[in-house]
């Protein structure tokens, strides 16, 4: 297939190149159990999609349209999101590995992070504003000139969030998230 709209459907347990093309659209669609790992996605849009249980890892996301698409239980990792279009970007991820990923300037207010691995994704210059970050792993995930205004990271855990460097103003965080906020004083809170 290699141009075309596709509306309301599932598919499942489908190969990359037997349903992605160039300009394709997929509206309202869900993909399961699907491994689109290495798959190159680029100039496909997505709009008001669900992936569940799918393999994206280092899949290419070049041009695509990702508007408000869930992920849950997926594998992510490597994904450069930054490669994606600007116009309605929004993803939200629920149990999901999304670790190595980059957010490099993407806009995605109140993105939802449930439940996720988030190591050494790279959030720079991202605008994550009332983002909810609930229970994810951000081991060196790497935030700068990042906004994070009225985000909730309170049962986030692992993050380096320089204070300095980020605008966390109204942002939530817990007792525990503390040290991530002062790391860089080198102090020992105990």
């Amino acid at each position: 297939m290699n141009s075309g709209t596709e509306e309301d459907k599932l598919f499942t347990k489908v190969k990359a190149e037997d349903i992605f093309g160039h300009s394709r659209t997929f509206e309202n669609c869900r993909f399961a159990t699907c491994n689109f790992s290495y798959a190159d996605l680029s100039d496909v849009l997505f709009i008001d999609c669900r992936f569940e249980e799918c393999n994206l890892s280092l899949a290419s996301f070049t041009n695509t349209g990702l508007q408000n698409i869930n992920f849950k239980h997926c594998k992510i990792s490597g994904v450069n999101f930054s490669k994606s279009r600007d116009f309605l970007f929004e993803v939200h991820f629920e149990n999901c590995i999304v670790d190595n990923a980059i957010f490099y300037k993407k806009r995605n207010k109140k993105a939802i992070f449930r439940d996720c691995s988030l190591v050494e994704t790279d959030f720079t210059e991202a605008d994550l504003t009332n983002a909810k970050f609930d229970n994810c792993n951000m081991n060196r995930a790497f935030f700068s000139n990042t906004i994070l205004k009225n985000a909730d990271l309170s049962t986030s855990y692992n993050f380096i969030i320089d204070p300095d460097n980020n605008n966390i103003k109204k942002a939530k965080f817990s007792l525990q998230g503390l040290p991530g906020l002062l790391a860089k004083h080198d102090i020992r809170i105990g």
